[in-house]
């Protein structure tokens, strides 16, 4: 969706700034599919994004062509699994890899993208399904009860890195040894990042459950996420801040979590949609028709003074010939609104 009918859409919302992702979620998915991928026991499909989308020119190209659509690039969301796998699962090609990160963070840098999104799970977003959950029977993603199926090898993120990969499942691991990979990365590329003038942004788990697919999850309470920034403390270290997937969670104040991250410069961008339940059973909704109250986040956000960037993310789809770009729509016009009412 990198071409200019979506810039030029987005535009036409009233979209200021993007997001973009790097990663083909639907490389291999069925022909006519536009809601978001939930996987299932099979995953999304291949990984294996060219590293030259990562190249300095490629992201000042990409830079370029957003802004003469009037639209500013603001962050690239989520490295793909075949990049990272090791840095994920503690493999052979750990170093190796996280030196391919850091050069990511620098090209981003030098193109003048200030933030790069990314989502340490192994199971990635994974235990959903598809269903007519929003308003007006309107399709949408949710959740119930929580997957167990073992990860395959050769699988991590919910995407295949190799086909090939011997028979078996990967390790099983607890929550401890999941946090120690995490802390090696962030001690591994946050210096990096902070030359290059990049924010590093992480997710919490979506959805935010203790294990999924038998893995551990790291961020799945609202209170975790102060260990994330606790691990290297740095203007670099910040929050990818999904209102979703924290209202879901089983403990925290939505509300408080909010105000405490922004005023305290965590929030690098927000992930700007609204649920209903909590796991391990929940739905998304409309952002008008969930359990968060979207003004009151946007008033705690101007009393902050958060200046970042706030995308819709999820919507359900619609019933018309544009699912997707009329749910996408729906959800920008009523954050606009908010925004010039407050």
């Amino acid at each position: 969706m990198l071409n200019d009918e979506t810039f030029r859409f987005a535009r036409q919302c009233g979209a200021t700034h993007a997001v973009v992702h790097l990663v083909d979620y639907f490389g291999t998915a069925e022909e006519g599919q536009v809601n978001q991928p939930v996987g299932q026991q099979s995953g999304w499909g291949r990984a294996g994004g060219s590293t030259e989308r990562w190249s300095l020119e490629a992201l000042r190209a990409l830079r370029d062509r957003l802004s003469n659509a009037g639209l500013e690039l603001a962050a690239i969301e989520n490295f793909d699994p075949s990049h990272w796998h090791d840095v994920l699962l503690a493999g052979p090609r750990r170093d190796e890899q996280i030196d391919t990160i850091r050069t990511f963070i620098r090209n981003a840098g030098a193109a003048g993208i200030p933030v790069i999104g990314y989502n340490f799970s192994l199971a990635g977003v994974a235990s959903r399904v598809v269903g007519p959950f929003a308003r007006g029977n309107a399709e949408s993603v949710a959740m119930d009860g929580v997957d167990d199926t073992p990860i395959p090898n050769g699988m991590v993120w919910n995407m295949v890195y190799d086909p090939d990969a011997p028979q078996g499942t990967v390790e099983e691991i607890d929550h401890e040894t999941l946090w120690q990979r995490l802390s090696y990365f962030l001690d591994a590329v946050l210096p990096v990042a902070e030359e290059a003038g990049v924010r590093l942004a992480a997710h919490p788990d979506d959805p935010p459950a203790p294990f999924v697919r038998g893995t551990p999850r790291l961020v799945y309470q609202q209170a975790m996420y102060q260990r994330l920034i606790n691990i290297h403390p740095s203007s670099s270290n910040a929050l990818e801040f999904c209102l979703g997937s924290l209202s879901e969670m089983t403990e925290g104040d939505i509300y408080e979590t909010t105000r405490y991250h922004a005023e305290n410069g965590n929030i690098a961008y927000i992930h700007f949609r609204n649920v209903r339940g909590k796991v391990p059973n929940y739905s998304e909704t409309f952002v008008d028709e969930g359990d968060i109250d979207m003004a009151r986040i946007v008033r705690i956000l101007n009393e902050a003074s958060f200046t970042g960037v706030m995308i819709p993310d999820h919507t359900p789809l619609m019933a018309c010939d544009a699912p997707w770009h009329s749910g996408m729509a729906y959800a920008m016009g009523y954050m606009r609104a908010l925004q010039k009412n407050m």
